[in-house]
């Protein structure tokens, strides 16, 4: 696969029981998860240094075991095999887009039986993998389960692609169909009235936080992630770290306060890894750039992982 490079960081240990001794890189070997990294921000609307985010998620490896305690499951027999990253041209982002979309393609195509992990990167880059995922399967319908503070469905005919634009981008070109999206975690003052008539006018499902704490975080979302499951043939799941809190998520470009808290995430996530129907995740938007000294935000971000991760195991477990 011509665009992807070795990651710019990788541990050299080669067993153990840490996360960076687990992951191993892409091989002959038939993986359970092909993980992958598309570092881009310069198409971020705000200032971002989201491009950072795939090295030093892969740098804090070395403080996580592969051991669940709460869930009593160990991931090392899960294997992840770690693609690397695709190479991002320095200023055209549209090539750079393209690298995303083909190599996503190429990703899941390939390693059929496996699920795909994108860690970005802004969030353009779920535009751009969906689109790959679609060239992949052409003739199946897929849904997009996002948990995020906005819609992301600003008009690219004015920002260009943006990483306010992804699902737009996707539900003006055919690629989704709104009726196949929800976004839960929606709050507050962070959604212009015209992006919610359009949501509203394309049938977006949108489930603001305080609704869906009436019911329970992780349950709202199970609740909608079946629904969703039923109408269509694979779940792309996005996750905007923005959706947590700013108390929570220091290091995240457009981080707001009224969001998740980490523990709603990644309940969350641990049943969404569950779910046979999601086939496809990925994590954008965290900025290791504006982060605290102990890397508070990246560290959560790698446990959102290892929860949904988890989940996967548990239900390999139960088949």
């Amino acid at each position: 696969m011509k665009h992807l490079q070795q990651p710019e960081w990788s541990w050299r240990d080669s067993e153990g029981d840490f996360v960076h001794q687990w992951v191993k890189p892409l091989s002959d070997k038939s993986p359970n998860m092909v993980l992958y990294g598309a570092p881009i921000s310069r198409s971020s609307i705000s200032v971002s240094g989201a491009s950072l985010y795939p090295l030093e998620f892969r740098k804090l490896w070395k403080g996580f075991a592969t051991y669940n305690l709460d869930e009593d499951v160990d991931l090392s027999s899960y294997l992840v095999a770690d693609a690397g990253d695709i190479a991002m041209h320095t200023t055209d982002i549209l090539l750079s887009h393209q690298r995303i979309e083909e190599t996503t393609r190429e990703l899941v195509a390939k390693y059929t039986d496996a699920t795909t992990c994108l860690i970005g990167g802004d969030h353009s880059v779920t535009a751009c993998a969906v689109r790959g995922v679609n060239k992949a399967f052409p003739a199946e319908r897929i849904g997009i389960l996002q948990l995020d503070t906005h819609l992301d469905v600003r008009d690219p005919a004015e920002l260009g692609p943006a990483n306010g634009t992804p699902i737009r981008q996707l539900i003006d070109g055919g690629i989704v169909r709104g009726e196949d999206v929800v976004n839960i975690g929606l709050h507050g003052y962070f959604n212009a009235a015209p992006l919610v008539a359009y949501a509203k006018e394309h049938g977006i499902r949108m489930v603001t936080l305080r609704k869906a704490r009436e019911l329970g975080v992780a349950q709202c979302v199970m609740n909608d992630l079946a629904l969703l499951a039923e109408k269509v043939d694979r779940v792309y799941v996005t996750i905007d770290m923005d959706v947590l809190d700013i108390a929570v998520a220091p290091g995240v470009p457009a981080s707001t306060p009224g969001g998740m808290n980490a523990e709603e995430l990644f309940t969350s996530l641990l049943l969404i890894g569950q779910h046979e129907s999601v086939r496809h995740i990925d994590f954008v938007c965290l900025d290791p750039s504006r982060d605290v000294a102990t890397s508070a935000t990246v560290k959560t971000g790698v446990y959102a992982w290892l929860e949904f991760v988890t989940g996967r195991v548990i239900s390999q477990r139960g088949k």
